[in-house]
């Protein structure tokens, strides 16, 4: 009994959701926790464990004796296929497989010769979590790897149901013009179309799994010692304000990138997280490159589209006359290997430069990349403002849609793709490189790079908040042992 009051090394474990865009920021979460003293047990599933060591290398994970890796199985057939897993299928997989191992798991860590588990950080859409986390007697926060607007969205779908705005009554409701209603009642945002809700309202099914998942997220979510998000109160104050009376505490600590390079853990800068193997020749193509002259082009880890679809994008972009670095993803196309028409390759060869996989935040903190065709994600619209590059948007799916509507309508920063045609995107990219409405939107983006900057400098807002969070949330419960 002799250990009571002394005061042990706190540590936390973290788990993202087992895609690559909930993985990036929950890595960069981790290194900055570990900066300020915590040991750090990041879980990742066996399947993106081997990935990532395929990507970067055997030994690339070893960590250090305080930052440790460890996985739990996703509960999905084995494969060796070198692709984000189907969404719908995994979130049904780890929400009703993955509990029993990770409470093994913490007890075996509790075992061995690291700290005793004191905190869990788990990804919002990894809230079996929580029941660990309570039998354990330490705080659990659920990082929703969102922007502030989509998360909102998510924890309204209950309201969405309630009303019967979903599920759709038929499939003709897609086409009808209904999306297009704009609702007014959801805290913090003034008003917003259906069709630029997450998108998996877009369902007839009235047991759909997506929208049954959210419903069960959102309510468990209510049960984490506090919620944090990778945004900055400048850009979504409104909507930050509107989870008060919602929700347990919500931190705004974004932007992570910029957060984690001032911290400088010398030791950990050698953990990455991509799952793709990353061709860093692009940056010194860049470098051979005027300022803002260069379209970037990258539609995520998940974005899936038609061949038909990727011509009219070659075309559009081959037709503006200018300068472009596009990552095509080896599963980009749906079903079949992405191959793009040889007279466009032979067209843009002196100007257009193709790559697998890039390092995207120095991509875009580039001082040639003048705009980018983005999906919207939220790790890459965040990026996009941290670069203070403006975007043209084209939404695939889930809250992808919101931030597209926030880009544009409310941040002043973004074009929508309304139609995948090639003479529209020759438009598009035309307009923001050269437009009237180009140089507006590169200014507003450099006017929200400075306040990312401010917000994720010393006593800025998520400075502030990433410190509050761990000391009112994280160690309230760690101090002693």
């Amino acid at each position: 009994m002799g250990s009571i009051g002394r005061v042990t090394k706190p540590h936390a474990v973290c788990i993202p959701y087992p895609a690559q865009g909930h993985i990036n920021p929950m890595l960069k979460l981790a290194k900055l926790l570990h900066f300020k003293g915590f040991h750090i047990t990041f879980v990742n599933t066996e399947y993106n464990h081997k990935r990532l060591l395929k990507a970067r290398g055997p030994h690339s994970l070893d960590g250090l004796s305080s930052f440790r890796f460890q996985t739990i199985p996703d509960g999905l057939p084995e494969s060796d296929a070198d692709a984000t897993q189907d969404i719908p299928s995994l979130c049904e997989s780890t929400n009703r497989t993955c509990s029993p191992h990770f409470k093994n798991l913490l007890r075996k860590i509790n075992a061995s010769d690291a700290p005793p588990v004191t905190c869990i950080v788990s990804d919002g859409a990894m809230s079996f979590t929580l029941d660990a986390a309570q039998e354990l007697g330490v705080p659990e926060v659920l990082f929703w790897t969102t922007s502030a607007c989509g998360f909102m969205c998510y924890v309204q779908y209950q309201q969405l149901v309630h009303k019967g705005l979903t599920p759709l009554k038929d499939s003709s409701y897609l086409t009808n013009g209904y999306l297009e209603t704009t609702i007014d009642w959801i805290p913090g945002i003034k008003e917003i179309r259906l069709r630029d809700i997450p998108s998996f309202i877009r369902t007839t099914d009235s047991d759909d799994l997506m929208v049954n998942f959210i419903l069960g997220e959102c309510e468990r979510a209510r049960r984490a010692s506090a919620i944090i998000l990778n945004t900055f109160d400048a850009i979504e104050h409104d909507v930050l304000e509107g989870f008060a009376s919602l929700l347990p505490p919500v931190y705004s600590i974004g932007p992570l990138n910029l957060l984690v390079k001032d911290a400088n853990d010398k030791d950990l800068k050698e953990i990455g997280s991509n799952l793709w193997k990353e061709e860093s020749e692009c940056m010194e193509w860049l470098d051979t490159k005027e300022p803002n002259s260069v379209v970037y082009v990258n539609f995520g880890s998940i974005t899936v589209m038609t061949s038909e679809q990727l011509i009219e994008f070659a075309w559009g972009l081959a037709s503006s006359s200018k300068t472009f670095l596009w990552v095509i993803r080896p599963d980009l196309v749906e079903g079949e290997n992405a191959v793009l028409p040889p007279e466009f390759v032979e067209q843009t060869k002196n100007r257009g430069l193709l790559s697998s996989w890039c390092p995207q935040e120095q991509v875009l903190a580039h001082p040639a990349i003048g705009g980018f065709l983005t999906h919207s994600g939220w790790n890459s619209t965040l990026e996009s403002v941290c670069g203070g590059v403006p975007m043209i948007c084209w939404p695939f799916f889930a809250e992808q849609q919101t931030n597209c509507r926030f880009c544009c309508k409310e941040w002043g920063i973004g074009l929508e793709i309304e139609d995948v045609k090639r003479d529209k995107i020759e438009n598009l990219v035309r307009e923001l490189m050269d437009g009237e409405k180009g140089k507006q939107m590169k200014d507003k983006a450099l006017q929200w790079k400075e306040l990312a900057q401010n917000a994720s400098s010393p006593h800025g807002s998520s400075f502030v908040n990433l410190d509050n969070m761990v000391l009112e949330v994280l160690l309230t419960q760690s101090v002693r042992k």
